[in-house]
């Protein structure tokens, strides 16, 4: 892309691409072929993809400013490269070519080598190599940066697109809470009419198939279903030899995705999923009990998450010139007069190193942790009007007696999907049940998905 600010849109876009191949495309699929490039996407000039070798020099030798981006991982020594010298037989370019030299390098001749007895057809300078030059010597700058920065900023249609996939995955979390709770929390096969608890895994199956059928392409992430307890107990020996039951909740873990485990009465459920939708992510986390109903405890853990989740969602505002660390750091003063109220007797800073261990949010978007340059570097920097967020509270309260024990074991995490905009927070997943009231609905069937 070269600017032009003389043309009608400020620029010339133009496109090196793959050929027409019927017999590749007999294995892989339609291409669009040159002439298509240039109808379907919109490009002024459209070529083989060979010739970007070619063109480059002068694209680059005519450049004031430039900036590209590499593929992950190029290397620019030389005996990576696609022709080391070789006086020994064909070169190496010819018996073995990366994968960029084999995307972007023609098989026509386009000098010729002498070596080892035989005439060898050369190709141009692979445009990685090019571009590598140009990177170290101080002619490019970086692009990736740049990209990023106008990422932050979601337009209008970004937004829209973002909602959808928050409405579709907050259906999926609702049917997931009905499906959980319904029979008893019991699964029975209606070919062979076996019964058994259901487990985590099907309520992956359950959020995914909701998904698909509104139109998701595919899951954000790997999800995260973590039920109460994994339960182990020792064989016993003897009357006298006995081990004592341990056990260990999984939604302590905070990336657990095993999702292996039954579900069982009387325990919580922490379910992190989240859909794509166009190429654009959502990310959310509900807690809820399997039983369909909180127990004491467990309400009172979760109201108390729940009451720092919804002051922190009140501050992302514009207005507010707030900024991720503020948040954060708001997050953790917040739970820590939370959890003073239902009896946790706290040192300064205990929160964060024990029961709150993670960051309060992300940047969202096209990747689920979006734009990782420029969001985790600037962690200080104002939200503005078009970021979106997660804002995801969680306490997770290990088996320590300095805990209150009717505690123990329980983890409890609520995210929702956060724009500014310059009317307010815009929580595009808040169609998913989050208060007390609404979940046990959900769960119960007298909330519909």
């Amino acid at each position: 892309m070269e600017s032009r600010p003389s043309s009608p849109r400020g620029y010339h876009y133009t496109l090196y691409v793959p050929p027409k191949d019927a017999h590749d495309e007999m294995w892989e699929g339609a291409r669009t072929g040159v002439d298509n490039a240039i109808k379907v996407f919109g490009a002024d000039a459209a070529f083989h993809n060979s010739s970007l070798a070619l063109h480059l020099d002068d694209l680059i030798s005519g450049s004031d400013n430039l900036f590209v981006e590499l593929p992950p991982n190029p290397s620019p020594s030389e005996s990576s490269m696609p022709y080391p010298i070789s006086n020994h037989g064909p070169p190496a370019w010819k018996r073995r070519r990366s994968s960029l030299s084999k995307l972007f390098n023609s098989a026509s001749p386009s000098s010729t080598t002498e070596g080892g007895g035989g005439m060898w057809s050369k190709p141009p300078r692979p445009p990685h190599i090019t571009l590598h030059s140009a990177l170290t010597s101080g002619r490019a700058s970086r692009l990736e940066p740049e990209i990023e920065r106008l990422r932050l900023i979601k337009s209008p249609a970004e937004l829209s697109l973002m909602n959808i996939a928050g409405e579709i995955s907050a259906h999926a979390h609702t049917a997931v809470m009905r499906y959980a709770s319904a029979h008893g929390g019991m699964w029975r096969s209606n070919r062979t009419g076996r019964e058994r608890r259901k487990r985590e895994g099907d309520l992956t199956a359950v959020f995914e198939y909701h998904c698909t059928l509104e139109g998701s392409e595919r899951p954000a992430y790997v999800p995260v279903v973590a039920s109460g307890y994994v339960e182990v107990e020792w064989i016993l020996l003897t009357d006298a030899l006995k081990s004592p039951k341990s056990s260990s909740a999984n939604s302590l873990v905070i990336h657990y995705t095993n999702n292996d485990c039954e579900l069982q009465d009387g325990e919580l459920v922490l379910i992190d999923a989240g859909c794509e939708y166009a190429h654009y992510a959502s990310d959310i986390t509900r807690t809820f009990p399997v039983s369909g109903k909180f127990t004491e405890p467990q309400k009172d853990l979760y109201q108390a998450v729940l009451n720092v989740q919804k002051e922190c969602v009140n501050r992302c505002t514009v207005k507010e010139e707030i900024s991720m660390a503020e948040l954060h750091r708001l997050s953790c003063t917040l739970m820590t007069q939370e959890l003073r109220q239902i009896g946790f007797k706290l040192s300064p800073g205990e929160v964060e190193r024990k029961l709150y261990p993670h960051y309060i949010s992300h940047h969202l978007g096209s990747d689920l942790h979006d734009c990782p340059i420029v969001g985790r570097s600037n962690l200080s920097d104002i939200l503005v009007a078009g970021n979106v967020i997660t804002v995801e509270p969680g306490c997770y309260v290990p088996s320590d007696p300095s805990y209150p024990k009717h505690f123990h074991g329980l983890g409890v995490r609520i995210e929702d999907d956060i724009a500014f905009t310059k009317d307010g927070p815009l929580n595009l997943s808040a169609h998913a049940p989050k208060e007390i009231v609404d979940i046990e609905g959900a769960c119960q069937g007298v909330l519909e998905p």
